[in-house]
């Protein structure tokens, strides 16, 4: 059985997450993530509650960083591509990127078969998490038109012209560079402990009302257009479970499809860090995001860390 498939009968299904690694990639970049996710637990308490199980793609079966480290792939890229719609989180390392900018050899078409399958099938909540210089690899392919995103403080000015071409060359939308410790697009809050006061949750027959309105002139405001955070008549915090049961139900939605499919890239979350230990910054956010803030503050905790806090882009529940 595929190491991709396999869960582990504790009753915790848990997130996905394929590191996609190529030679001369940081190691930070790998590791950071790596400790995170691995302390991650739905249960603090119980070990066997993992809320996240992370593989490692290559080229070959054994990667090495710019630092020298050996890292042993599970699986080769031909099979992380037949297993790509299982994935729920794919992270780009950064480092090597001159000689990646030039090749575009893997992990460049794992990156673009993952956004093109969101765009197809955007009935899936899917992250694309890049870490450090690993966001100009995303720029260059045009992943990131119309996105807000960061890199390393050395390589701003480098991914500007590398996001600049790229518009001109794809006749698209430029990237909003910007310093921070990372940038999220296309995030998704937490559902709300009753759905029914959620005005993004729609009935079956307020999805079909929805539809009608939407096709005629004039009608009132839809639910689920995109809202500024914190701007009037938003939906107040909520405290509701996240994690893979959330993910599951989210996916489960015909409206949450529908608001995935109006965003960029079919509501793929884009989340860019930036220089080396930022890694560890993003991935604390998804564990806030995907399991609880709770469990990302005592991760944060257990690996003697103080998380930073980055950008998030004004946006909806998808």
């Amino acid at each position: 059985m595929s190491a991709i498939i396999e869960e582990d009968g504790s009753g915790y299904e848990p997130v996905k997450v394929l590191i996609a690694m190529h030679e001369g990639m940081d190691t930070m970049d790998v590791v950071g993530p790596l400790e995170v996710f691995s302390f991650a637990q739905h249960d603090m308490k119980n070990p066997d509650s993992k809320a996240f199980r992370v593989l490692f793609a290559g080229s070959t079966e054994h990667v090495v960083t710019a630092q020298g480290a050996s890292f042993r792939a599970h699986i080769d890229f031909a099979e992380a591509m037949k297993r790509l719609a299982e994935i729920d989180v794919l992270v780009i390392p950064g480092g090597g990127t001159d000689k990646m900018l030039k090749t575009k050899d893997q992990p460049f078409t794992i990156i673009k078969a993952f956004t093109e399958l969101q765009k197809k099938n955007p009935a899936r909540e899917r992250t694309l998490m890049s870490v450090c210089t690993g966001s100009l690899f995303l720029a260059e392919l045009g992943v990131l038109s119309g996105l807000a995103a960061t890199t390393h403080p050395d390589y701003v000015t480098k991914m500007e012209i590398i996001c600049s071409n790229a518009a001109q060359r794809d006749m698209a939308d430029r990237c909003d560079v910007m310093e921070a410790r990372y940038v999220v697009n296309n995030l998704r809050f937490d559902l709300g402990e009753n759905e029914e006061e959620n005005p993004y949750i729609l009935s079956k027959k307020e999805y079909k009302d929805h539809k009608r309105r939407k096709s005629s002139a004039g009608g009132p405001p839809s639910p689920i257009e995109e809202r500024a955070n914190g701007g009037g008549g938003g939906r107040p915090t909520s405290t509701a479970r996240k994690g893979s049961i959330s993910l599951k139900m989210s996916n489960m939605r015909r409206e949450s499809v529908l608001k995935r499919a109006n965003l960029r890239l079919g509501g793929l979350r884009v989340l860019t860090t930036s220089g080396v230990t930022s890694g560890i910054d993003g991935a604390l956010y998804l564990v806030g995001a995907l399991v609880s803030d709770d469990c990302a503050d005592e991760v944060a905790r257990k690996m003697c860390h103080d998380w930073k806090k980055g950008v998030v882009v004004d946006g909806t529940d998808v």
